[in-house]
Order: structure tokens, then C-alpha cells, then sequence
């Protein structure tokens, strides 16, 4: 087995001592850059806090006042439909209308979503419109069982 020179033990203990600071700089820039980080989200934090809340309470009211339409809409001046005709179900629509029912014979049935604002229809919304549009629509009757 050969000894090592001077110059070898010597390159060999620099590379090590190179590679230890090398290893400490990394660790103290990540320690560093996650104290900085961390420091600037805090900074942060009551401004976001605030301006989401904000956000939630306009979206609330948002909901809120769209409930408040949806339940109310059958009365206004304009609605399209006699309200003694409709049947709430919420959800995917709002009403169904069995138009001429008051008069005692069903002329047209009619699903009824009620929007306000600049509210659109969700997907599932989307969905049942192009499924009456596309006339896939049916009669089912179910017997329960004695």
C-alpha cells in the first residue's frame, strides 16, 4: 500500500475543508431564506387577512342576496310563470313549472333557474339545460312494492 505525500494530504484536507463550507453556506442560506420568507409573510398577513375577509363578507352577502331573488322571483312583475304553477326543488334548477296545472290540464313543463347579476350557470346547470334543449327527456313511473 502507498503512503500519501504531503501534497496529496494536503489538496485532500483543503477539498474536505471546502466541501464543510461549502455545506455550512448552503445550510445558512436555506436557514437564511426561510427566516426572510417566513418575516415577509407575517409583514404581510393583516393586509391579506383583512382584504380576505372583505372578500368573503361581499361574497356572502352575494349568495345571500341570490337565495333572497330566487325565492322572491316567482312574484315580481315579469316573471314568465303563474307562482301556483311552480314547484321548488334547488337543486340542479330552481322551480319546475307545470304550466296551465291552475287550469287543470298540463300544457308544458318547464325547468326555471333564477340568476341575478352577473351570475352564470354552474356546470351541472349547463348540463340539464342542453339535456331539455336536446330532448332527452323522459316519462318514468315506479310502483312501489306492497
Amino acid at each position: 500500500m502507498q503512503s500519501l505525500s504531503s501534497e496529496q494530504s494536503t489538496f485532500i484536507v483543503v477539498l474536505a475543508a471546502a466541501a464543510v463550507l461549502l455545506a455550512l453556506g448552503l445550510y445558512l442560506g436555506i436557514r437564511i431564506g426561510r427566516r426572510a420568507g417566513r418575516l415577509e409573510a407575517e409583514r404581510d398577513l393583516p393586509g391579506r387577512l383583512a382584504a380576505e375577509r372583505g372578500d368573503a363578507v361581499k361574497r356572502s352577502r352575494a349568495v345571500l342576496g341570490g337565495l333572497a331573488a330566487e325565492q322572491l322571483a316567482p312574484f315580481l312583475p315579469g316573471f314568465p310563470f303563474d307562482p301556483t304553477e311552480l314547484r321548488f326543488v334547488g337543486k340542479p334548477v330552481d322551480f319546475i313549472a307545470f304550466v296551465g296545472a291552475s287550469r287543470g290540464e298540463i300544457e308544458e313543463v318547464a325547468f326555471v333557474e333564477v340568476k341575478s347579476g352577473n351570475a352564470a350557470l354552474s356546470p351541472v346547470e349547463r348540463s340539464l339545460r342542453d339535456a331539455v334543449k336536446g330532448g332527452r327527456v323522459s316519462w318514468r313511473e315506479y310502483r312501489s312494492p306492497r
